[in-house]
């Protein structure tokens, strides 16, 4: 009777082994949205979008639209220059419409300026340049999505890290003290006279010190209402 049984225990477990697998998989899923600007009906291209609990990466098309692997419970990071980071918690995988805030005042405490300036893409995201290579007898490294989003990815990696090297050279803590100015004023001291990367990469110390006082003179021979940049709302709307 024991022997006869054991088929029906193996066919149990194969059907429960069935259930779960079917579970697994409709755990994971495709997440599509589109990303605008706040308050507008202007869809953002090139909005990196990162997976925080799997490290899995895409960006936005040129019409503001994106696809990504992700599942119910992880949490989702949207990033552009010029905007204000922001993120999603996955409840479901509906349709998603992300609204990113404009960040008029676009600078980074020295506090997390220090702990940023080590980001090496190479390193963090290796395979996001494989996937970037394009190879003569490989078509799919020309014309796949992957390999498109890939070197679209190379190009925002590019951009955070000249920024970052500005902020490096052109730290607020360096700039308030060759300025007398603080808080706000200081802020849009630096929005306004931020320098270029190359600039900062062309220029020494000397020579930065020399920009911040020039353009000190510049600052101060602006009437008051030039002066001041809008205040930052950091309410964003989804």
């Amino acid at each position: 009777m024991y022997s006869n049984s054991f088929p029906m225990q193996n066919k149990y477990l194969y059907i429960l082994l069935l259930i779960l697998a079917s579970f697994s998989a409709s755990a994971q899923g495709l997440l599509k949205g589109a990303v605008y600007e706040n308050g507008t009906n202007n869809k953002l291209p090139d909005v990196f979008i990162r997976d925080k609990n799997t490290r899995q990466l895409t960006i936005t098309d040129k019409q503001g639209n994106f696809s990504i692997k992700t599942e119910a419970g992880h949490i989702l990071i949207f990033e552009c220059p010029g905007y204000v980071s922001d993120t999603l918690y996955v409840v479901d995988l509906t349709q998603k419409k992300i609204m990113l805030q404009t960040q008029t005042i676009a600078l980074r405490e020295v506090s997390v300026s220090s702990t940023r300036t080590n980001f090496d893409p190479h390193k963090e995201y290796p395979e996001i340049y494989e996937k970037s290579k394009v190879y003569v007898l490989s078509p799919s490294t020309w014309f796949s999505k992957d390999a498109k989003d890939a070197r679209r990815l190379k190009k925002y990696f590019q951009h955070e890290q000249e920024e970052r090297r500005i902020d490096q050279a052109f730290s607020r803590a360096y700039v308030g003290s060759l300025v007398p100015l603080k808080g706000r004023e200081l802020e849009n001291f630096m929005v306004l006279y931020r320098p270029s990367y190359a600039f900062v990469t062309s220029n020494e110390a000397t020579s930065m010190a020399v920009y911040i006082n020039d353009s000190y003179k510049k600052y101060l021979a602006l009437p008051p209402e030039k002066r001041a940049l809008p205040k930052l709302d950091t309410v964003n709307a989804k």
